[in-house]
């Protein structure tokens, strides 16, 4: 009985060290957004193939909290033009799918940066899962697409939201183990910052393929959340209630 005993209190220890973890509110000025971590993430440089078939730089902040996963890619959409255009250079003579026109751009790069929302979205769909919700969703007024995901090869379920602002493309992902609440406070905590690092809301629907509508006036400080978390250098951060 004591062994017993003993055993069940080493696994209640356990648990509670796990769903303890603190929640942070983390701030990345480079590629301007805010999002709830469970701890600080992990930023990974990588390179993300679009549609058309530029690698572009991106980079992936990712944490996990036991079985549960949390990410969010940024791909810089910026250097689209300049990429597809040289490499149409290359292109066979008359080879208008490769060349382009004046609608799409040398290369394509007009239809492969106003395409980037449904092409990322496609992605989520052609894995070994089934999608259950795909809906056209905004994060303070930024548009963008939002899908779940359920019976992923382990059984878990993904919660992704994909968005693009200044030529940005974010893709915010959550995968939790079957049988958890899906990851709200982190779908939910996705915001913006502006060129100082204040919190950005626009006052009408934000869509990259047109100009920016006005912004909601806000001082130094608002809508950043207090004690949050920098990068690249962290500071104290406010604890946040685990999902």
């Amino acid at each position: 009985m004591r062994r017993i005993l003993v055993s069940t209190v080493f696994v209640l220890s356990i648990s509670v060290s796990l769903f303890a973890q603190e929640w942070v509110e983390f701030a990345s000025r480079e590629d301007r957004f805010t999002c709830n971590f469970p701890g600080r993430p992990t930023i990974t440089q990588t390179m993300y193939r679009s549609e058309r078939g530029a690698d572009l730089p991106a980079r992936i902040y990712s944490a996990t909290q036991g079985q549960s996963r949390y990410s969010v890619t940024v791909v810089d959409y910026n250097p689209i033009e300049r990429i597809l255009t040289e490499k149409s250079k290359s292109c066979p003579e008359g080879a208008e799918p490769c060349l382009g026109g004046a609608a799409g751009g040398a290369g394509h790069w007009r239809t492969d940066l106003r395409g980037a929302l449904i092409y990322a979205s496609w992605q989520f769909m052609k894995r070994d899962a089934k999608v259950t919700s795909y809906v056209w969703n905004f994060v303070d007024l930024v548009e963008g697409h939002q899908l779940h995901l359920t019976n992923n090869a382990d059984k878990s379920r993904t919660f992704a939201g994909i968005y693009m602002h200044q030529n940005k493309l974010y893709i915010i992902e959550g995968t939790v183990p079957a049988g958890y609440p899906e990851p709200g406070l982190f779908q939910q905590s996705l915001g913006w910052l502006d060129e100082n690092g204040v919190g950005l809301r626009y006052q009408e629907y934000y869509s990259n393929n047109y100009p920016a509508p006005a912004r909601v006036n806000r001082t130094a400080g608002q809508g950043l959340g207090q004690g949050r978390i920098d990068a690249p250098d962290a500071g104290p951060a406010r604890g946040r209630p685990p999902q």
